[in-house]
């Protein structure tokens, strides 16, 4: 049975709103045209989105720049901006969602070894099995992985009869370091000649950008995003308690291994195409909780556009600092999510 929210929760006016979806996708527009023109080779803000306009229909924009300019907006910076913003709103909305189920304002994707099964199947492809599938290989063997992970949690809790939010966290984090104990024989086993490409993988990165692969983490976000928004009303009554919850007509436990599964999905493919990528499901939400709430109706929206940009002004970052070599976004991430969360917690 649906939970229904506790009186009638005022409308936003229909100016508000409209002014609203204007600013965010302003804010979405001004963030990708930055991350497409910076770079080792700059390609002005015009130009960018005329090869976009152009490739879309070349009828539109008669082209006035060369082929090399063409190829690195439209082959390279353009499909990994939008990876990055998969990634960064699939990352920070299940931050937010496992927070409401967990009670827990440290939960975060990789906290019931998602990132951990991922980082197994990739080592596994990486080090071991080759490229059996060309260049899916990868993010095949770490969706997998994730995917495998997440079932072993679930088994294990229910073995253990540890549904509760507190005994589902302790046997993720066990389960996280047995499978990255695993993880880690692999690479002392493997060839040590490939671990500086293990390594950079673990570290985070969206080299696996390619519009053919785009579709991929797309199929998985959008239904389950979908699904989180739509089950708004029940995160917030699990963010009061089970009890709470339970007397609206919530089912607690299974809504919430629900919630840890979609979860599971949505980080298992973004840990599958961009590397374990840390400090955005937990940093991101309670950012957006500053500036519109705790109401997972506005929570989940703006979690998932705050991440997406988030994860785009890191990618400018790992790309700008040590140009032309690619530095890892994970380190960026957690720089900035490290100190941004210390500030946090210094001001509230």
């Amino acid at each position: 049975m649906r939970t229904e929210t506790s009186g009638k929760r005022a409308k936003a006016p229909a100016f508000l709103v409209s002014r609203n979806l204007f600013l965010a996708l302003i804010l979405l527009l001004v963030s990708v045209t930055l991350a497409v023109s910076v770079g080792a080779v700059p390609v002005p803000a015009q130009t960018v989105w005329g090869i976009v306009l152009n490739k879309i229909s070349p009828d539109w924009v008669d082209p006035t720049w060369s082929k090399g300019r063409a190829a690195i907006v439209w082959d390279i910076r353009f499909p990994r901006a939008l990876l990055a913003l998969m990634v960064g709103a699939g990352l920070a909305a299940v931050g937010a969602s496992l927070q409401a189920v967990t009670r827990n304002p440290l939960a975060d994707p990789h906290l019931l070894g998602i990132s951990s099964g991922g980082a197994f199947g990739a080592i596994l492809a990486l080090l071991h099995t080759g490229l059996f599938l060309g260049l899916l290989t990868v993010p095949l063997m770490a969706f997998l992985g994730a995917l495998c992970a997440t079932a072993l949690v679930l088994a294990v809790s229910n073995f253990a009869s540890a549904t509760s939010a507190d005994k589902l966290i302790l046997t993720g984090v066990a389960i996280s370091f047995i499978i990255m104990a695993g993880a880690n024989i692999l690479i002392f086993l493997g060839d040590p000649r490939a671990t500086h490409t293990v390594v950079f993988w673990m570290l985070g990165g969206l080299g696996l950008a390619q519009w053919g692969h785009l579709a991929y983490p797309l199929i998985v976000l959008i239904p389950c995003l979908s699904w989180l928004y739509f089950r708004s009303a029940d995160l917030n009554a699990m963010t009061i308690g089970d009890e709470t919850a339970a007397t609206l007509g919530l089912n607690v436990v299974r809504f919430r291994l629900t919630v840890f599964v979609v979860g599971a999905m949505i980080t298992g493919v973004m840990v599958a195409f961009s590397g374990i990528i840390g400090f955005v499901g937990l940093m991101v939400p309670h950012i957006a909780r500053m500036l519109v709430g705790g109401d997972y109706q506005r929570l989940i929206p703006v979690s998932a556009l705050f991440g997406g940009v988030f994860v785009l002004l890191a990618d400018i970052a790992a790309r700008t600092i040590m140009a032309p070599e690619d530095m890892p976004i994970g380190i960026v991430t957690g720089l900035i999510g490290g100190c941004s969360f210390v500030w946090l917690l210094r001001k509230r």
